[in-house]
């Protein structure tokens, strides 16, 4: 019997012989699926300079197809050899339309220096899964791929399609995967909206589960160049006139700037909720900014926070730095990258021209970097719209899942792949599925991490999720 028939047989008489025992057997089963998926995801090098997306698209590609997905019904396409996306669409009976499922599968750099484990290698130890992609976030992709196939072998008819798409480039790089099938193949990944595993944050403190975050706004991303310019000459005869401190101290005169503070429905929402969530000082500074208008010392309060200053403000910081051409020379040129997240309905424009007065030199010149999208430009980024189809069925879960657990609208301080769905109208909503620690934020970073635990449960909820999305009989209960 071939390998994919003796999966799909394998998989189909533990779930269909469930009941007390095999019901647990069932779910071993099913973590084991899981975890196995997890692995083959962070031990596929998928970052920018040496990885390859394509061969994650195609191992996950293949788990579909041995899952008992038609050929037909999966996609693995791209703009180049190496930065290949994974479409998948499970079939449902057409009475609803589409619902979008996405992630991403490339990573950042992880150098093996700076790590104490392998970065490529999945190591489980002290009740943490360690690898590059565990946080961000082939997590989620292990997630979305155990949960189609499980619902797969179930027999499960929803009574809409729902599309899975995991994608290259989110992390940086040119072949963008959202922006890509948009583009040039919008029909296999239309609907009526999205759920991005990569956003909407579900937090805790240790063991304290606090709020699970659905992320219906993120920040704008736009880079911007500070240049100087100069003649340059021999440095045994410097003068002031130099081009690494005419942007020195732009740099410095920025390092002291807050630009002014501003809440959205979203944020106001975040912050009341959280305000019953916590005590003392800052509890009743979260009630005062949710005011209309929000309490200035209030403001000045929570900002001396970095995450709440993100919330309140658009933030820029230099990033990148560069100057000179010889150790015996007064530099010619002097660079620095500044990174803006700029507030949802601010115009980059308006903030490039307050960088010009922060500045405050006309030695230095501020640029704006070419962007993706139409001609290089920054394209707004409309929140979506808390519907509650989506708010409700999550709110079902919880309750099922960790109850008195609150849902929490929120902003993402960075920027994710739903700019591109938003920006084409897709209504978009980032909901993480599984807890983080509040004070063990590891993505991009050394030693990344996440409960193993935590990711079992994260699969379950998703996997709940999904059905409550997406079944009949979970939107129109008998009535008793």
């Amino acid at each position: 019997m071939p390998r994919p028939m003796r999966w799909i047989l394998l998989l189909f008489c533990l779930i269909a012989g469930w009941a007390p025992r095999g019901h647990s057997e069932g779910q071993e089963q099913i973590k084991q699926l899981a975890h196995d998926i997890f692995k083959q995801l962070i031990e596929i090098n998928t970052t920018d300079s040496v990885g390859n997306v394509t061969t994650a698209a195609e191992a996950m590609a293949k788990r579909l197809r041995d899952g008992g997905f038609e050929t037909g019904d999966i996609q693995v396409a791209g703009p180049s050899e190496r930065k290949k996306n994974l479409v998948a669409r499970f079939r449902g009976t057409g009475k609803r339309k589409p619902i979008l499922f996405i992630g991403h599968l490339d990573v950042v750099e992880a150098l093996r220096a700076d790590w104490s484990t392998d970065p490529f290698e999945f190591i489980e130890k002290d009740g943490y899964f360690y690898g590059r992609g565990t946080e961000d976030m082939k997590e989620g992709d292990a997630i979305l791929i155990t949960n189609f196939m499980r619902l797969k072998m179930e027999g499960y008819l929803p009574d809409r399609d729902v599309i899975l798409a995991l994608t290259a480039d989110e992390e940086g790089g040119s072949s963008n995967g959202v922006d890509w099938l948009l583009k040039e193949h919008r029909d296999w990944i239309d609907a009526e909206y999205c759920i991005n595993l990569d956003g909407g944050e579900f937090e805790k403190d240790k063991d304290k589960r606090l709020l699970a975050g659905i992320q219906a706004s993120e920040k704008v991303y736009v880079d911007f160049q500070f240049e100087s310019l100069n003649p340059g000459g021999h440095s045994s005869v410097p003068s002031p006139d130099n081009a690494i401190y005419h942007l020195a101290g732009a740099l410095s005169r920025l390092q002291k700037y807050s630009f002014s503070a501003r809440i959205n429905e979203i944020t106001r929402s975040y912050f009341e909720r959280n305000a019953v969530l916590t005590t003392g000082q800052v509890a009743a500074d979260m009630k005062a900014v949710a005011q209309q208008p929000p309490d200035p010392g209030a403001v000045e309060r929570l900002s001396e926070a970095p995450y709440f200053n993100s919330l309140l403000h658009t933030t820029c910081v230099a990033t990148m730095l560069s100057g000179g051409h010889a150790r015996n020379a007064l530099p010619q040129t002097a660079r620095a990258n500044v990174n803006c997240r700029i507030f949802p309905g601010e115009d980059p424009e308006e903030v490039r021209r307050t960088l010009e007065r922060v500045a405050s030199d006309p030695q230095v010149r501020i640029t704006t970097v070419s962007q993706p999208g139409p001609d290089g430009k920054v394209v707004p980024v409309p929140p979506s719209p808390l519907l509650p189809e989506v708010t409700e069925a999550m709110e079902k879960v919880l309750s099922i899942t960790w109850p008195g657990v609150p849902l929490v609208a929120t902003m993402s301080t960075g920027a994710t792949d739903g700019k591109y769905t938003r920006i084409a109208g897709i209504p978009t909503f980032g909901i993480s599925c599984m807890f983080f620690d509040i004070n063990d934020n590891r993505e991009h970073g050394k030693d990344e991490r996440v409960g193993v635990q935590d990711f079992y449960n994260g699969v379950d909820f998703n996997y709940r999720l999904i059905k409550e999305l997406s079944s009949p009989a979970m939107r129109n209960p008998p009535k008793k």
